[in-house]
């Protein structure tokens, strides 16, 4: 019981991580525009992105409302109806940390209209981007290695056989 409250308390707390540092970003970034930590490389800079990822696809919104609803309520889904067959803590903490993230960025297209992002790394002029896409990255990433040491230890185990 321990182990499935787990990842929804992880996904929880992204969405309030997430929605905090936004609040944030608005109340005391959005006046100033934008605040370098480490000049020309990591800034603090408001913006009002209404696209998808990076800002793709500007002003398509209900497309993202959608695409996020169907892969959340997929995700979730997964992970209460498969959660003996294929529980794993770094599995379930990247799709924990995914289903955060669309949460986070939901909130702020239905409410807002558009998702604020704030974290401005420019060392390698990157877009502008918040809490809730780096956890859908991380995430992604985690359930990438995942799948790899899965399919890794299951041709060992074939080898073996």
């Amino acid at each position: 019981m321990f182990k499935r409250i787990i990842w929804l308390i992880i996904a929880v707390a992204s969405v309030v991580i997430d929605q905090l540092t936004k609040w944030l970003a608005a109340t005391r970034l959005q006046p100033v525009g934008t605040f370098p930590i480490i000049e020309d490389v990591l800034h603090l800079t408001y913006v009002e992105n209404r696209g998808a990822a990076f800002g793709m696809l500007k002003d398509h919104r209900w497309i993202f409302m959608v695409t996020s609803t169907v892969a959340v309520i997929g995700i979730l889904v997964f992970m209460l109806v498969f959660y003996k067959k294929y529980y794993h803590p770094l599995l379930y903490t990247g799709l924990s940390l995914i289903v955060g993230g669309g949460i986070g960025n939901m909130i702020d297209r239905v409410a807002l209209g558009y998702v604020v992002d704030f974290i401005d790394f420019r060392l390698i002029n990157f877009w502008v981007f918040n809490g809730a896409d780096s956890f859908v990255c991380i995430g992604a990433a985690l359930v990438v290695i995942y799948v790899f040491m899965s399919e890794s230890s299951s041709k060992k185990s074939a080898v073996t056989e």
